[in-house]
């Protein structure tokens, strides 16, 4: 009785539609369009002339004129001048990394930049740490071949990225060897020789395989009693670095100490930007990336076999790029508009993958790659690893930033705010918050050479109820100087609350961060 019913609605409602679509089409739908024999849809026709942001852009039947023909070739160089610098601030940030390692005389695998006495504000390092001892090398497997890495027991979290800052593979506490040491073997993608077995066959090393040729080996040491002294022997004294051709006779290691040193690692800014990727281009096979970015830097003359040498017109069209390729890529770090990046609902502090996973692939890959997310991470950040948001307690290390007080005002150098760290942080290993230049990413430079505090390094007051107020300010305030970070009137700045061995309350998220609050 209900079916037939609605069944009748139904059909009502099919013949209604029916009677619709057959009812006669008036006459001006259609009569031909001018100049042709049919009716052709607006949709597909250009009118002679439209007002658009890079001016008025002028047709005859559909063909641009030749001023407009003009206009329009310099703004797709000018949007593909911005893209580039977007999609390649990866690999110009390992190249700026191969860069300064060379200015500090580290130019070979077996030759490596290490942080013996920390990381102070004077080198010019991505928003590094003032907590571990780091240990820098380039590895070189054109030059090199299968590369041998030999990390010692007790070595803290390690990466190998590649030369567009992808994963390769983890070492120490959240590689494969557990922070027990051992071999690890880089390959380059298109070697074709025959290898040792793998360390998962029963052979000796963790072997694993490389987009390019040029890879950053990073690695972290830990304080012990507060001090950089052990790590800094393990490494010095634990660290292999040598071809496999040269397992027999391997060179010996040397050790450049970066500490207190003003040297830089930080890519350009400015069209030197498109130098450096000219370099990287020459440099790494033409399948470390893929056709689509290929394509995109050959647009703009970045092709690999020839010379980078644009004319006056190009040169003037990708210096205006860069500079809104810089104002782009410091809105999404600083001022980022997706909502989904922030921790905690309402809450300043910010995920640095943002929605992504490591390889800033958002919603599982069904969004495809996050590009804002890959922008924000490389523009401010450095190390790629699973580990730095995969979930595991006791292991590796979390991180929160925040660019703005409680109130969302960005960081004025000239005031004082106060940051509360509750009781029990969820740290196994440390705690620490640094305070970092929005202009080069880098600790910012004040009076104190390490702009920090650390909770095992430093001798910090806590309050009663056993939480820690961290100040920041240009003075500090009365009784709280063992507690306070400095910061610099007339600059801005903004900070990295960082957890090393982060436990299970900060993963669900029971235990959480106090906001960064202005004290009036």
């Amino acid at each position: 009785m209900i079916y037939g019913r609605y069944s009748g609605i139904v059909a009502a409602a099919l013949l209604a539609g029916l009677t619709c679509t057959l009812s006669p089409a008036s006459a001006s739908d259609t009569a031909p369009t001018p100049g042709f024999n049919t009716r052709i849809p607006d949709t597909i026709l250009t009118p002679d002339k439209v007002e658009t942001r890079i001016g008025t852009l002028q047709f005859v039947d559909g063909v641009p004129s030749a001023e407009t023909t003009a206009k329009v070739y310099d703004n797709l160089d000018f949007l593909r001048g911005v893209e580039t610098f977007l999609n390649f601030i990866p690999a110009a940030s390992v190249e700026s990394m191969r860069l300064g390692n060379a200015e500090m005389g580290a130019k070979s695998s077996h030759q490596a930049v290490i942080m013996d006495n920390l990381l102070d504000s004077n080198p010019l390092f991505l928003t590094g740490n003032t907590d571990t001892v780091y240990c820098s090398v380039i590895l070189d497997l054109e030059t090199d071949g299968p590369t041998v890495v030999e990390v010692p027991k007790g070595t803290g979290p390690g990466t190998v990225n590649d030369a567009f800052f992808r994963f390769v593979v983890d070492m120490g506490g959240p590689g494969p060897d557990r922070g027990e040491g051992g071999k690890y073997l880089i390959v380059p993608a298109d070697y074709k020789g025959e290898l040792p077995k793998d360390k998962s066959e029963g052979g000796d090393y963790y072997i694993a395989r490389s987009p390019s040729y040029s890879n950053w080996l990073i690695l972290r040491g830990f304080l012990v009693d507060g001090k950089p002294d052990a790590a800094s022997k393990m490494f010095r004294e634990g660290l292999k670095i040598y071809p496999l051709a040269k397992k027999d006779n391997p060179p010996d290691m040397e050790f450049f100490n970066g500490s207190k040193v003003p040297y830089n690692t930080i890519h350009a800014n400015n069209f030197e930007f498109f130098k450096e990727i000219d370099h990287v281009i020459q440099k790494e096979p033409v399948e470390f990336i893929d056709p689509e970015l290929r394509g995109l830097a050959a647009s703009i003359g970045l092709r690999k076999g020839a010379p980078f040498n644009p004319d006056e017109r190009m040169t003037k069209i990708l210096t205006e790029a860069v500079a809104v390729a810089n104002a782009t890529a410091r809105a999404v770090s600083f001022r980022n508009r997706d909502p989904r990046n922030a921790l905690y609902p309402g809450s300043q502090w910010q995920n640095m993958f943002g929605s992504a996973d490591y390889r800033f692939l958002d919603d599982g890959g069904n969004a495809g790659r996050n590009l804002d997310s890959r922008t924000m991470f490389y523009y401010g950040y450095t190390v790629n690893t699973p580990a730095m948001v995969a979930k595991i307690p006791g292991r590796g290390s979390q991180y929160g930033m925040s660019f703005a007080d409680s109130s969302g005002e960005p960081f004025d150098g000239g005031k004082t705010y106060r940051f509360n760290v509750p009781a029990n942080a969820p740290a196994k290993d440390f705690w620490s918050a640094v305070v970092y230049d929005p202009q080069t990413r880098s600790e910012l430079q004040t009076g104190q050479p390490f702009p920090s505090k650390n909770n095992k390094r430093d001798k910090l007051i806590a309050n009663a109820d056993g939480s820690v107020d961290v100040y920041f300010g240009p003075k500090a305030p009365e009784g709280k100087k063992d507690n306070w970070i400095q910061t610099v009137p007339g600059k801005g700045w903004f900070a990295i609350f960082r957890l090393y061995g982060p436990l299970e309350p900060w993963f669900d998220k029971t235990w959480r961060p106090g906001e960064i609050e202005l004290v009036e």
